[in-house]
């Protein structure tokens, strides 16, 4: 692919608390389409110019299945992961297979359905809210709040048992770790589709009792013959997952940098219209999904002035677009006034995140009230002490223990 051999850098690097590795930021000036070094020993291309990301990413010669030959491979547990899904989920699907299953879902996640739910979302908040504040100072808010809203959001909408959430978020957590030894998550992975089977079969004994997703996906779908169930539990599965774990660290996330800029935060206690705005900021500076991007050239395609050749691997990085000056103005200032909504925070093109609606009306729902309830809200440990979750897919944190001063 290159001549570079050695020279080339190592992915993944490592990032900062709350930025993107370093070197992203040196290679768009130096080198914004660069060769790297993927753990597999082979090489793929790192691109780290906003125009050039969005551009692979919606560009359907470049391809999401890991089935596809050059395709980069991120983490010995990873490729071990992907290998365990049979069938792939959608997203990991081109068009037109991917067009195909993603609009089985559309409905189910389009602004105005996903508004229609907002009183109920903004209930689930305050619902949480007091029995934190009810269990009194401190708390971990990623597992009593953080965690808890979305996970709760999502189960009734897919129809999942909340109370087996200890379960599906082991796993979920497991799925996404890179370092995790390759056979437990495959492993995982294997759990969990087994899981959602045995589900799936327990709606079959009251398909006419209860109107939940997995109920619907039965009926208008896996009925009819346009999907078969392995197809559905794959759907549910992906759901799931990206329902809880990406929200859950924004949350907590966003509740960081306010906590670390304090002057915004009173800005948005005063001022409840910059929620939007802040919202979009938080998926802008943070950009969770940061190993989103992977993909593969299936034919010969020249972007950003590169010549990308079938088989290169290609690793489209939009943590480094998010960042990118000649875009965001001042990108590594966290500023809840900025209009961040050119943001690819949920990536770009056909498999932009399905769920981004939720995601949104969700963080929006917390940070409307939130600093409301707890206007002292503050940290019950130093920053340093913040554990932060550099090995997995979906960047966050492994705790937020909060305190305040009861009333």
């Amino acid at each position: 692919m290159t001549d570079k051999g050695s020279s080339a850098p190592s992915f993944p690097m490592k990032r900062c608390p709350f930025s993107p590795p370093p070197e992203y930021e040196q290679l768009r000036e130096s080198d914004p389409i660069t060769p790297i070094n993927m753990p597999d020993g082979n090489q793929a291309w790192l691109l780290t110019r906003y125009e050039d990301v969005r551009r692979v990413l919606s560009d359907p010669r470049f391809s999401t299945n890991p089935k596809s030959t050059g395709y980069p491979v991120i983490s010995p547990a990873r490729i071990a992961q992907l290998q365990s899904e049979n069938p792939q989920p959608f997203i990991r699907l081109d068009p037109p297979d991917h067009t195909r299953y993603r609009r089985m879902l559309t409905a189910e996640f389009v602004y105005a359905h996903i508004e229609a739910m907002r009183p109920t979302i903004e209930k689930r908040v305050e619902e949480l809210l007091d029995e934190i504040e009810a269990k009194g100072p401190p708390v971990d808010f990623l597992q009593d709040f953080g965690l808890a809203l979305p996970t709760s959001v999502i189960s009734d909408i897919l129809g999942v048992p909340y109370s087996d959430r200890e379960f599906f978020q082991e796993r979920s957590k497991a799925k996404l770790n890179m370092t995790l030894d390759p056979a437990e998550a495959a492993k995982a992975t294997i759990d969990m589709r087994e899981f959602l089977d045995q589900l799936y079969g327990e709606k079959l004994k009251t398909i006419d009792k209860t109107d939940d997703l997995i109920t619907r996906l039965i009926k208008t779908r896996v009925d009819t013959g346009e999907i078969s169930r392995q197809d559905a539990v794959a759907m549910i599965d992906l759901l799931l997952i990206a329902g809880h774990e990406t929200t859950s660290n924004m949350i907590c996330l966003g509740i960081l940098s306010l906590l670390m800029h304090p002057d915004q935060k009173d800005a948005l206690i005063v001022d409840p219209s910059l929620i939007d705005d802040a919202v979009e900021e938080m998926l802008r500076y943070h950009t969770i999904l940061h190993m989103v991007g992977p993909r593969v050239a299936t034919d010969d395609v020249e972007v950003g002035g590169h010549q990308f050749h079938k088989g290169d691997g290609v690793m489209a990085m939009i943590s480094a677009a998010n960042r990118d000056p000649s875009i965001f103005p001042e990108p590594d200032k966290f500023d809840i006034r900025r209009r961040s909504k050119g943001h690819v925070g949920f990536g770009f093109g056909v498999h932009q995140c399905l769920g981004q609606p939720l995601a949104r009306v969700e963080m929006q729902s917390v940070f409307k009230v939130i600093f409301q309830r707890f206007p002292d809200l503050r940290l019950a440990v130093p920053l340093e002490d913040i554990e932060f979750n550099t090995n997995a897919v979906v960047y966050g944190i492994a705790g937020l223990p909060l305190t305040w001063t009861p009333r």
